[in-house]
């Protein structure tokens, strides 16, 4: 029997007995520098898992040198899909000694019929693996499967439903007889919604008659969602909408009836992670010292949810709205109410587009109604910088805050800016572009934003000149790919951020802006191109991978830093060295689809010729 590692992917798909078949049944082979272990064309007879050495995949058909497409070191293995596509597509050779262990293609076949997860593991994309890697990084507590998959089917309530001319006494008897805290209101204009709150509010400060029907106090703005959806999904929304209630339509129409409802107290009593109480701690603050408090705590949730195997896009949904909820709070103790509607408080960069997990620097700034007066804004959003500052946010290096009059202004006063900027295309110009075009209102009127966003895609969107220059941004840092294809490997790492975050996201940035397309966040717009038909379906799903990997070994990195377990010149350096078997098979993946990517878009905005 070999004494062999198989601790990771895809031997932890196997049992304990099926992993005793491997040890019993493989042999260990040595291949000298430069001998080709798997030659193109050839029927596969082995699985090689490397024990030591080096191995180089050649795509015989490329030209010298383009043709290295892959790189395997211990613990990698490969061979498998040879013997399931019945013969190797590509060649495999030594780079210098090399130790393999060998399966025969017997035993290889014969856990793949037992073993359908085996199997399926060397059928899978990048997407699939990613989400192993998730799994595998969980950590006790809820696990991924318990956390994450749970439905709102599974946590709603049955629908008390009443109809629009049943009085307030009626309801109040009927909510006390089924010991619940809300109902809904079925009228000719659709559903509404009534709570005791509402009840007793009609009652005693309106001064309602307690045969007043409901029709009357009902709230007919509900946030509905699906049953399929996800349950964490909900509490993001309850999070950015502020409020406690969802209903729950059949397939989402909005004229279907309702067949559920989900209260804040189901959802947060389901799950056994600590995010809800930084929520909640978040809504029920009263003062500035309070926010604070609960502001401290993001972190400790950051490591719950990645320690729980929590999917990371879920993570940052519900980490960018918490961090709108606090500034938004900040915002409503500091500012005079009389302002509120004729302003409007953006956060750009990475905060705008709803990617960051821990707090980063400020990047934000303040939009004004045409004609407003407000004498000592600038003294305001001074002291609004020192209390975000207070509550973790960072000043920012470029000065862009609103604490800068410079990122202070009117409507017209932002067109004014968002026009010369389009008009000088110079480095400076193209990146205050850039941030304008990741803004998010986080306080203050929406409205505001959005009428400032719309110039900016007026003015630009066509314009190929511009677009050209917008997007040569993306190819600004080498991707840290060897000339052979391997992963760079210095000893200081390698530069996650620019070489495979930038790329994505100012690639899809510049598709965006071309395309008209709104939302913000990078996973959202892969979306809508890949609905627009302006990139295949196979590729968004491909890079929305990528970028979450790249931004999973990040976060590794910024937590460590944290709790004092590394001590790095830079968060966004992965030393891939480091990196277990699985994580450099994914990084070196990924990487590609970003080098892939580049070329699109070079040969899309014609910049090979710039």
């Amino acid at each position: 029997m070999v004494d062999v590692d198989l601790s990771q992917p895809p031997f932890t798909f196997l049992n304990e007995e099926g992993r005793e078949r491997v040890r019993n049944g493989i042999d260990l082979a040595y291949f000298d520098r430069d001998e080709i272990i798997l030659e193109t064309g050839q029927p596969g007879e082995y699985v090689f898992l490397i024990h030591k050495g080096e191995v180089a995949e050649l795509d015989t058909t490329q030209p010298g040198a383009r043709e290295r497409i892959g790189h395997y070191t211990a613990g990698d293995l490969f061979g498998a899909i040879s013997i399931l596509n019945g013969k190797s597509r590509y060649r495999f050779r030594a780079e210098q000694e090399c130790l393999c262990y060998l399966m025969p293609k017997a035993l290889f076949l014969q856990l793949c019929d037992d073993y359908p997860a085996f199997a399926e593991f060397f059928r899978q994309t990048l997407a699939h693996k990613a989400r192993l890697l998730t799994e595998q990084r969980a950590e006790g507590g809820v696990t991924m499967a318990g956390f994450m998959l749970a439905k709102v089917s599974e946590c709603m309530r049955p629908p008390l439903c009443m109809g629009a001319d049943t009085t307030i006494a009626e309801a109040v008897a009927r909510l006390h007889e089924s010991h619940a805290d809300s109902l809904l209101v079925e009228s000719s204009g659709g559903v509404g919604m009534v709570t005791k709150t509402d009840l007793l509010e009609a009652l005693v400060l309106q001064g309602r008659e307690k045969g007043s029907p409901l029709q009357d106090i009902a709230h007919f703005e509900l946030v509905t969602v699906r049953p399929d959806q996800y349950l964490f999904e909900v509490l993001v929304m309850m999070t950015r909408h502020k409020v406690e209630r969802v209903v729950v339509l059949e397939r989402g129409e909005e004229r279907a009836p309702p067949i559920g409802v989900v209260e804040l107290t189901d959802v947060l009593s389901y799950f056994s992670s600590r995010s809800y109480v930084v929520s909640l701690q978040v809504e029920q603050a009263d003062s500035l010292e309070d926010l604070f408090r609960a502001s401290r705590r993001t972190p400790e949730l950051v490591k719950a949810l990645m320690a729980q195997g929590v999917k990371l896009r879920f993570a940052m949904g519900l980490l960018a709205a918490l961090n709108g909820r606090i500034m938004s709070k900040a915002w409503s103790f500091l500012i005079d109410e009389r302002y509120h509607a004729e302003s409007c408080l953006m956060v750009m960069g990475s905060e705008g587009r709803g990617e960051q997990i821990l707090k980063t620097d400020q990047d934000n700034g303040l939009i004004l109604a045409d004609g407003l007066e407000w004498p000592d804004v600038g003294a305001q959003m001074q002291r609004l910088t020192e209390t975000l500052i207070e509550l973790g946010y960072p000043p920012c290096p470029g000065n862009i805050m609103v604490s800068n009059p410079e990122w202070v202004g009117s409507v017209s006063q932002w067109r004014e800016r968002i026009a010369r900027w389009a008009e000088k295309r110079d480095g400076d110009s193209l990146m205050k572009l850039a941030i304008m075009l990741d803004s998010h209102a986080v306080a203050g009127n929406p409205a505001l934003l959005d009428r400032v966003r719309q110039s900016l895609f007026e003015q630009c969107s066509r314009d190929e000149i511009l677009l050209s220059y917008f997007a040569r941004t993306a190819l600004r840092f080498s991707t840290p790919l060897t000339l052979f294809g391997s992963l760079k490997k210095p000893q200081h790492g390698i530069d996650i951020k620019k070489g495979g975050i930038f790329p994505i996201v100012h690639g899809v940035r510049t598709m965006a802006l071309e395309r008209g397309i709104k939302p913000t966040s990078t996973l959202e717009r892969l979306e809508a191109l890949s609905a627009d038909g302006r990139l295949e379906a196979r590729v968004a799903e491909n890079l929305a991978e990528a970028l979450s990997l790249f931004t999973e070994l990040r976060l590794k990195q910024q937590l460590e830093r944290l709790d004092g377990d590394i001590v790095s010149k830079s968060p966004d350096r992965v030393v891939v060295q480091q990196l277990s078997s699985l994580e450099r098979d994914l990084l070196r993946e990924a990487l590609h689809i970003v080098k892939d990517f580049k070329q699109s878009l070079s040969q899309r905005y014609h910049l090979e010729y710039s």
